[in-house]
């Protein structure tokens, strides 16, 4: 078992005990869950992305940063690298000239609707470790 060296208080120790093990866990899923990821050298950030424009449509980088957690200067370099794939294109934003809105490429599009269903069929797989009312219970805890 992997616990913390950490010598504070009860509470600090349960709390930095309980997170190792939430976030080992965490890691464990989202390995299973991505590998399918790198066999089209795609990142989980990448990824990201390519999904909230899918399902979005086109967003500005301050949004899509927002959707997938990540700062808007590591979500400036994730959308370079997915225009050099032509999978993605910045268009300036017809209403505010000074903002660029981020759009899926047709080669974009295709290769994140191709990806999607098998992404979200290893989410439900992976996530069957919980029961009906787990997976509902940490739903209601997200969204308070």
């Amino acid at each position: 078992m992997v616990t913390t060296h950490y010598k504070g208080s009860k509470e600090e120790v349960r709390a930095l005990n309980a997170y190792v093990k939430l976030m080992r866990a965490a890691e464990s899923v989202s390995t299973k869950i991505h590998g399918h990821l790198s066999e089209v050298n795609l990142t989980v950030s990448q990824f990201g992305v390519l999904e909230a424009l899918l399902h979005r449509g086109p967003l500005s980088q301050a949004a899509i940063a927002k959707k997938i957690l990540k700062s808007t200067g590591n979500i400036t370099m994730v959308i370079d690298n997915l225009e050099k794939r032509v999978l993605v294109k910045r268009e300036r934003d017809p209403g505010d000239r000074r903002s660029y809105a981020v759009t899926l490429t047709p080669s974009g599009k295709k290769l994140i609707s191709s990806l999607f269903p098998r992404h979200a069929a290893g989410i439900v797989q992976g996530m069957n470790a919980l029961s009906k009312s787990e997976q509902e219970k940490a739903q209601e805890r997200r969204s308070r």
